[in-house]
């Protein structure tokens, strides 16, 4: 287990509704998380006389039974800690066990099996001087309380959930425009390979772009190849960028119906789609796929990147390193790290954590050192509001945009030959990984480009202060 995988968060709504019963917990657990938790241990805090929900962890279950009293003991220290820093102790907790049965078990079986972990749970939070007032496991559309005893209310052979959308919670989450997403696993296999005949395709080009990109970006000591390829890679990532907001079809985020800003009941009605990702990957050739994810194993390319992350370029982008995401086949898949990062960045920078928290999980699978989805992941667990970071960003993109423009009298060669070292003083450490402190100093070194201040139709938009071959760094 690793201690960052875990996610925690403050409830944004502050609408009341009374839930009653164990049933009625089970119910709105999806609403509370925005999806639902498969194979999942979440612990939800409560506040006050009247239990009002406040912080919540999840994790997914340690297939070992080894890893359970640890798993608790960490859960529980994290929620705790988590709401003493924000001024709000728990005075209570729920704990959900969400898991289907494996082949040949049942929900009961489950909920059996899962005892040890539930009571081991409650011990870790009675430890710390809080108590579990319900601890349910929910399987096979079935929820079982390990606490209540009255068979009328929490059959020992399960009760079923409540039909999708006839809830009181229910009721009032489609009021706030709260949309669950489906399952967990759903959520992840949007950014995981799907495999199919393309996939050896794909891992053929992967090979040929490493054979040629790597070495450019490891062994050139004096940089030139490094650079060369973050131009290159930059440049290809906008025209790519200018494809999902142009896709055939739609119209461009100039205001029109079809449009990614357009309103939300439309594009609800196409998210989170199989067909739609097809589209998406359609729009990718492998060759490309395969030159952007070894591209962006570079930092400074990587940061440039995060640029694109709200109004239409952060539609797109999110789309975009979604594909790439799933074009890190075997035995790329440490690759996905960064796609998976920018994708979480782009997601928790436009308001939508839970795409946020699944994509940072993912890329700290991928690779459990990569500091930035470390940082990200541990911000936006913490509740803290992105625009802080971009108005950092803001600030460092406009002093690079500046130091791109040529001083009156100066012609663009003497300029671009004086910026040039500016370029190096950035080094490479490892594809993938840095340090913390650096990855904070990187981090504030791009800037967004503003929500659809450069239309794709315009002319091909410019980003990162990049005009022509030169970085501006």
């Amino acid at each position: 287990m690793n201690a960052n995988h875990h996610e925690s968060s403050g409830l944004s709504r502050t609408q009341q509704i009374t839930l009653r019963g164990p049933a009625e917990l089970a119910d709105a657990l999806p609403f509370v998380l925005g999806f639902h938790p498969t194979d999942s241990v979440v612990l939800v805090a409560l506040h006050g006389e009247h239990g009002r929900f406040g912080g919540r962890v999840r994790l997914g279950i340690p297939r070992s039974p080894r890893e359970w009293a640890s798993t608790a003991d960490h859960l529980a220290e994290c929620l705790v800690e988590g709401g003493t820093r924000s001024g709000t102790r728990p005075d209570g907790i729920v704990v959900f066990l969400c898991q289907d049965p494996a082949a040949g078990e049942t929900g009961r079986r489950v909920m059996e099996r899962l005892r040890p972990f539930a009571q081991r749970l409650r011990t870790a939070c009675g430890a710390l001087d809080i108590p579990v007032y319900e601890a349910l496991c929910i399987s096979d559309g079935l929820y079982f309380s390990y606490c209540c005893p009255d068979a009328r209310c929490c059959a020992p052979d399960g009760t079923p959930l409540a039909l999708s959308g006839t809830s009181v919670m229910a009721a009032a989450a489609a009021y706030a425009g709260v949309q669950v997403r489906g399952s967990l696993r759903d959520m992840e296999g949007r950014f995981k390979p799907s495999g199919g005949p393309g996939e050896e395709r794909q891992r053929a080009a992967l090979d040929a772009s490493a054979a040629s990109i790597v070495p450019r970006i490891l062994e050139d000591a004096e940089g030139k190849g490094r650079e060369e390829v973050r131009e290159t890679t930059l440049r290809l990532a906008r025209e790519v960028l200018r494809r999902f907001a142009n896709p055939k079809g739609e119209a461009s985020p100039s205001g029109h119906t079809s449009s990614p800003t357009g309103p939300k009941s439309a594009r609800v009605s196409l998210a989170g789609t199989a067909e739609c990702d097809a589209a998406d990957d359609a729009l990718v050739e492998a060759g490309e796929a395969a030159t952007l994810i070894l591209g962006l194993q570079d930092r400074v390319t990587r940061d440039r990147a995060a640029e694109w992350m709200e109004g239409w370029e952060g539609t797109a982008a999110l789309r975009l390193w979604r594909v790439l995401a799933r074009r890190c086949v075997t035995p790329y898949q440490e690759h996905a790290a960064a796609p998976l990062t920018l994708a979480g960045w782009v997601a928790w920078s436009t308001g939508d954590e839970p795409i946020a928290r699944v994509a940072l999980g993912l890329a700290l699978d991928a690779d459990p050192e990569y500091v930035f989805a470390r940082l990200l992941h541990q911000a936006c667990n913490e509740g803290l509001d992105p625009e802080s970071l971009r108005s950092c960003l803001r600030t460092e993109r406009d002093g690079r945009i500046a130091s791109d423009e040529p001083a009156p009298g100066t012609s663009r060669r003497v300029r671009t030959r004086i910026a040039r070292p500016q370029s190096t003083r950035q080094t490479l450490r490892k594809p993938g990984r840095q340090t913390g402190e650096g990855e904070r100093r990187s981090s504030a070194g791009v800037r967004p480009g503003g929500p659809a201040t450069r239309k794709p139709g315009s002319g091909a938009p410019r980003h990162g202060g990049q005009r022509g071959t030169r970085s501006g760094r």
